[in-house]
């Protein structure tokens, strides 16, 4: 891989060689292998997501042109290669020869064409990826394996945002000829394994793809299913029904259950996933900043992440975690100080036994935990928590985007770019999905100006200003950075645990 300074040429070249280090597998395929998953996403169109758990499994069903394994290094996927021309206006793909779709359906050019314009069209905008890849302007066929990608601006993050969610190439002829509904609920894709089966809250089945153009995978089967509630999940991995759990199942409180099995092993790795407790700054007494920093001032984040995290996480000052691209050490959020939070409510005409709700996910029982305990600390500065739980569907595409919310919210999210940009715009620019309540117009010029820079350091700065300004707006209250962690049976062999969850799992074998 040759990487010259911005301004000449840029070209990313893999060697056939790193290619099949990454991907090679057997020429046969053995076994089953079952994960329990949280969260059934309920579509498989990758348009129509931004789920964690959506990756988990659609991973390992379709490609996109770049790849970004658990090691965070991007890798050619569907594309072999890639230069960058008219100073990052312009990127030009080498695609991948030989490769066909689940159905037979031929990769190439077309393919590309066709999963980013409907990206960027009409059913695109029915989901929540498109503003994503808006810096796409058009995509030109060279020759049947060779694109060019015309930018409206450079982006110097959508490298590695083809190698996930709303980028996955799809089948031009099936879609068209199946229609939408069906893609939905019966995806086809390039992938290691196949669809065979999905049952709506319950499960989906896969099969290896023999023909995989990175090499056969080692298993013949994979299973998710869709298990909400942790205990369920952790009993099926102790009754060998199931393999491998994936976060954020496992409650720090299970851990040592499945440390004491001596079938099991628990697999902890720092990740991307911050959680927050996030501010309706529109309605009620949180509407006011001054009242936002009373609340993060009652709240001892320090004494959570040690007492009921116990370790398995980090304190945040900003949403983002410390691998993010943006991270500021500089940066310190409000200390604890009850007396100066009771000081901030009465400015601000709060009475003592003001209500707030807090509303968190239904199946979560880490942030049930943490929810009880930020109930607590907030009783002692005279404001009355109460918690309501939802499906977390129902939170994720009703509650929240539609800005039906209570005084605080639960928001989880990956940050799976590492970088602050991916997580920011979609937090603080006006009208997007998560952002039901903030217009502020210096958020959003902040945001904008730094998206088409190449500068990485000039980038960085305006990311870190970001940051700042709304720490000080107090939008949200920053809770922690979490592990990612992993229940798994030992008879899985050749699993490599993702931070983000993504994970192809194309080289694990089940004795």
């Amino acid at each position: 891989m040759k990487i010259t300074k911005r301004g000449l040429t840029t070209t990313f070249m893999a060697l056939a060689l790193s290619g099949a280090a990454i991907f090679a597998g057997p020429a046969f395929a053995a076994g089953k292998m079952t994960v329990s998953s949280p969260q059934d996403p309920g579509s498989w169109d990758p348009v129509d997501t931004f789920l964690v758990q959506w990756a988990a499994v659609a991973t390992n069903i379709f490609d996109g042109l770049t790849y970004r394994g658990p090691d965070l290094k991007l890798v050619p996927g569907l594309a072999e290669s890639w230069e960058e021309l008219d100073d990052g206006k312009r990127i030009r793909f080498k695609l991948r020869e030989g490769v066909k779709f689940h159905d037979g359906e031929p990769f190439n050019a077309e393919a590309v064409k066709f999963t980013f314009e409907r990206l960027l069209g009409d059913e695109g905008a029915k989901g929540p990826q498109r503003s994503n890849y808006i810096a796409i302007d058009s995509i030109e066929i060279i020759d049947d394996f060779t694109v060019d990608m015309k930018l409206k601006a450079p982006d110097p993050v959508l490298l590695t945002k083809l190698a996930g969610y709303g980028a996955m190439i799809v089948p031009p002829k099936y879609i068209q000829e199946k229609g939408e509904d069906n893609f939905n609920l019966n995806p086809v894709g390039t992938g290691a394994f196949k669809f065979v089966s999905y049952a709506p809250k319950i499960d989906i089945k896969l099969q290896a793809n023999p023909d995989y153009w990175g090499g056969a995978p080692k298993l013949s089967e994979l299973e998710y299913r869709f298990i909400a509630e942790p205990a369920t999940a952790v009993a099926e991995l102790q009754a060998g029904r199931v393999d491998l759990v994936i976060p954020p199942t496992i409650p720090i409180g299970m851990i040592p259950v499945i440390q004491g099995d001596s079938k099991l092993e628990v697999i902890s790795v720092p990740g991307p996933t911050v959680d927050a407790l996030r501010f309706n700054t529109r309605d009620g007494i949180t509407a006011d900043p001054k009242v936002r920093k009373a609340i993060i001032m009652a709240v001892d984040r320090a004494t959570i992440v040690k007492s009921i995290l116990a370790g398995q996480a980090s304190e945040i000052s900003s949403f983002q975690s410390a691998l993010s691209f943006g991270y500021d050490e500089g940066l310190k959020t409000l200390p604890y100080d009850p007396e100066a939070a009771k000081k901030l409510l009465a400015e601000a005409g709060v009475k003592p036994g003001a209500t707030v709700q807090i509303d968190i996910r239904g199946n979560d029982a880490t942030m049930n935990e943490v929810a009880q305990v930020v109930s607590s600390y907030l009783s002692m500065v005279g404001i009355t928590a109460t918690i309501k739980p939802y499906e977390t569907n129902v939170l994720l595409n009703d509650i929240i985007p539609q800005g039906k919310t209570g005084a605080m919210f639960q928001q989880k999210w990956g940050g799976w770019t590492f970088d602050y940009d991916n997580t920011a715009y979609a937090m603080y620019h006006s009208g997007e999905k998560w952002n039901p309540y903030d217009k502020d117009e210096k958020l959003d010029k902040l945001l904008e100006s730094q998206r088409p820079l190449t500068d990485r350091a000039e980038r960085e700065k305006i990311l870190q200003e970001v940051a700042r300004y709304a720490a000080d707006r107090a939008l949200e209250l920053p809770l922690y950075n979490s592990n990612a962690i992993y229940g798994i049976s030992k008879r899985v062999k050749g699993f490599v645990p993702a931070p983000d969850n993504r994970m192809k799992l194309n080289d694990v074998t089940v004795e």
